[in-house]
């Protein structure tokens, strides 16, 4: 018979004011340069013709992805550590967690579309123009939104459908989906298996995608005769396995597992890197080795 519970309180990271303030302060500068460094990439990629390929219209993609995923954790995230914005409604709980688990799924099929397109230009050069061409890559970028989406609207649903009944407070700066188990009074089983179930679809199967592909990459990369071909080849790859390396590692940990029983406190340790770290690196990674990017700039 307990009251339901209609708003949560956000802990952040608690400790001493000059210890949250400078997290305060690293969390803006990492978002600033986030959203200047990826707004740069798609204002690149739209004035410099040479960059009107494929690889740079999934990258302008990842780029604005990446944008809103950072904009939807960091003001927030921000507003708890000072503490003038430690409190979020249900609804708004719900919405942010539907939000960013949408995005992330997003992230995981546009990398996996990301080293297909590696690999067709990598093991067919001369036929992928013709293989890739604009409209395919349009149609992969917007299936990779639609079925980010469309994934986790199941999992959001069945989250609004838990009934809280205290305590209130959530040990994040964020609402995540093991932070809502953990303080849910009814059963959250199913939730639990949905979750398990869309991870598995999501970020497993896509991870599979990525895998393969690199292995037919790698598998050509061998196959080329000079040493400067196969330098050429592979650094055209590496930085999308890079951020593919760290982007996977984080989120099956979060995510892929049968049940909520990481502990909290590294959730939130993971969840930053995930959600503040990876989205700056991103721009950085894409360029410092590109010469195409170099030149256009």
């Amino acid at each position: 018979n307990g009251t339901s519970v209609k708003e949560f309180i956000l802990l952040g990271f608690p400790g001493i004011w000059q210890f949250r303030v400078s997290f305060v302060v690293v969390f803006a500068l990492m978002y600033t340069l986030t959203v200047i460094g990826n707004a740069s990439i798609i204002a690149l990629v739209w004035r410099s013709s040479n960059l009107h390929t494929p690889m740079y219209f999934f990258l302008c993609n990842l780029s604005f992805l990446e944008i809103w995923y950072t904009t939807g954790v960091v003001p927030k995230a921000i507003g708890v550590m000072l503490g003038t914005s430690q409190t979020i409604s249900f609804s708004l709980c719900i919405l942010q967690l539907f939000f960013l688990l949408s995005l992330g799924s997003t992230e995981c099929f546009l990398l996996s579309v990301m080293a297909y397109d590696r690999y067709l230009a990598i093991c067919y050069p001369l036929r992928y123009s013709s293989l890739m061409n604009s409209a395919l890559s349009v149609r992969l970028a917007l299936s990779s939104w639609l079925g980010g989406f469309l994934a986790i609207s199941l999992l959001a649903f069945l989250t609004s459908r838990l009934t809280f009944c205290g305590p209130d407070v959530i040990n994040h700066f964020l609402c995540d989906i093991d932070s809502c188990l953990a303080l849910s009074c009814s059963d959250t089983r199913p939730v639990e298996l949905a979750t398990f179930l869309i991870s598995i679809i999501v970020v497993v199967a896509s991870c599979v995608v990525t895998l393969v592909s690199y292995m037919y990459i790698i598998s050509s990369i061998l196959r080329i005769q000079s040493a400067h071909g196969r330098k050429k080849a592979f650094s055209t790859c590496s930085a999308h396995l890079s951020v593919v390396t760290i982007w996977y590692g984080s989120t099956m940990f979060l995510y892929v597992k049968p049940s909520a029983q990481n502990s909290l406190d590294l959730n939130k340790i993971v969840n930053t890197f995930n959600t503040v770290v990876t989205p700056l690196l991103n721009p950085f990674i894409y360029t410092l080795r590109n010469k195409e990017v170099k030149l256009a700039v």
